[in-house]
């Protein structure tokens, strides 16, 4: 029985790295190894020292990942330690595509059938208790803020191992190669200030200001009043005892408020809204500029800052693993859509500029710091949580690296009379 027994165990993993190597053998890609359940390891290029090895658990874990081989079920089978990424994830990802795009004849079909009928099913329970649960229409102010607390509400000190002193969850400004996590950040928000040519005594208006870093930056050092309001409770509330501890309650706020239900009555000179517009859907984006456009002063500047999906390189079709288990109900449009709306709602563009290489760098920032916290990530928020980020960010870094997803800074005036109140030049910007 036993000698049986290890003969099937040797034909399962002959026929796994048979499938394997058919699969990802032809990729582009050759510093990678796979190490399979038993030790067996195969290396795309034998003798050099790979970037990262691929660990598969067991024959079924090999099975479920291949069933349906898309973003979702490959994020799960890491999300569920059907397999392991040890060295650079960053670089899974090439290897992912290939699975994605590569075309199969009918022979091929036909053989790749065979072989993974072969693998034994040990389909094993999982459990999806992190899976995102919503309820209610798709982007109503109700159904918004289950999924901001979703995401944002895992914890305040989860977040606050991997970003940066002022938690800044956004896109970081690199001036210099060797800019630090924490400069890139103050400069991004100096940045933002700068394009919204903030004056003293001027009001304020922060459209998902999460923890607050921009509102104290901007009444600190430009001297302006401000209100910032975000969905989610555990932000709001270390925003304000930030605000307390500086002293600055009686020139700064945060609420937990949807921006639907901004008062109209009270205006403001500027307002901003970094990495939110993400979370509004196309549906309602005419809804989100046009509150936008009545909230400002005429002659007031809104800079919205958010994601934008590449038209020409589409993703990967299939269910999103980022809608799933990161950011439900997310949607990243074309910019010329973003731009398209706010003109219809009256806003006349005056500046455009895409950073998507400093967001590659700032995500790949995250994925080391947070790698480098692996032990209190999982203490404060569990094993599952640490591999969702680290997955998300990662593959995020590399799609910002390969042009699929930009980062827009777009400066938006209401005129007056058309009239946009603003210098010839942007000079007084980089002074």
């Amino acid at each position: 029985m036993t000698d049986l027994a290890g003969e099937k165990a040797d034909r399962v993993r002959d026929k796994s790295l048979e499938l394997l190597k058919y699969l990802l053998g032809s990729c582009h890609l050759r510093n990678f190894a796979v190490r399979l359940w038993d030790e067996t390891l195969w290396e795309a290029e034998p003798g050099k020292p790979p970037r990262f090895t691929l660990i598969i658990r067991s024959p079924g874990a090999l099975r479920r990942m291949l069933r349906h081989p898309d973003e979702l079920s490959l994020g799960e089978a890491y999300i569920y330690d059907d397999i392991d990424v040890e060295g650079e994830i960053q670089d899974v990802f090439p290897l992912a595509d290939h699975l994605f795009v590569t075309r199969h004849t009918l022979a091929d079909l036909i053989r790749l059938r065979t072989q993974f009928l072969a693998l034994p099913d040990d389909e094993r329970r999982r459990d999806r208790e992190r899976l995102a649960q919503l309820h209610g229409p798709v982007h109503s102010a109700t159904r918004d803020r289950q999924a901001v607390s979703y995401h944002y509400n895992i914890s305040n000190d989860f977040y606050r191992l991997w970003l940066d002193e002022r938690m800044i969850y956004s896109c970081a400004y690199f001036k210099r190669p060797d800019d630090s996590l924490d400069t890139a950040q103050e400069q991004k928000l100096d940045y933002l200030c700068r394009k919204l040519r903030l004056q003293e005594g001027e009001r304020l208006l922060d459209i998902g200001c999460g923890w607050g870093g921009l509102l104290l930056h901007a009444v600190r050092h430009y001297g302006v009043t401000a209100y910032g309001i975000t969905l989610s409770q555990l932000q709001a509330e270390l925003a304000s005892e930030r605000i307390r501890a500086a002293g600055l309650e009686g020139r700064c706020r945060v609420a937990v408020q949807d921006y639907r239900e901004l008062d109209e009555k009270e205006t403001y000179d500027k307002i901003v809204s970094v990495g939110m517009v993400e979370h509004v859907g196309k549906a309602r984006l005419a809804e989100y500029f046009d509150k936008a456009w009545r909230l400002l002063r005429r002659g007031g500047v809104f800079l919205n800052h958010g994601i934008a999906v590449n038209s020409g390189q589409p993703f990967p079709k299939g269910p999103s693993f980022v809608d799933r288990y990161v950011f439900p109900d997310g949607e990243l449009l074309p910019i010329s859509t973003t731009i398209e709306t706010a003109e219809r709602c009256g806003f006349d563009l005056r500046d455009l500029e895409n950073l998507r290489e400093h967001y590659a760098r700032t995500l790949e920032e995250w994925v080391r710091r947070l790698e480098a916290h692996h032990e209190e990530a999982r203490a404060v928020a569990g094993e599952a949580i640490y591999r969702i980020w680290r997955l998300y960010m990662a593959g995020s870094a590399y799609n910002f690296r390969l042009g699929r997803l930009n980062l827009f800074q777009t400066v938006l005036v209401r005129c007056d009379r058309g009239r946009c109140c603003l210098p010839l030049t942007r000079d007084d910007w980089y002074a």
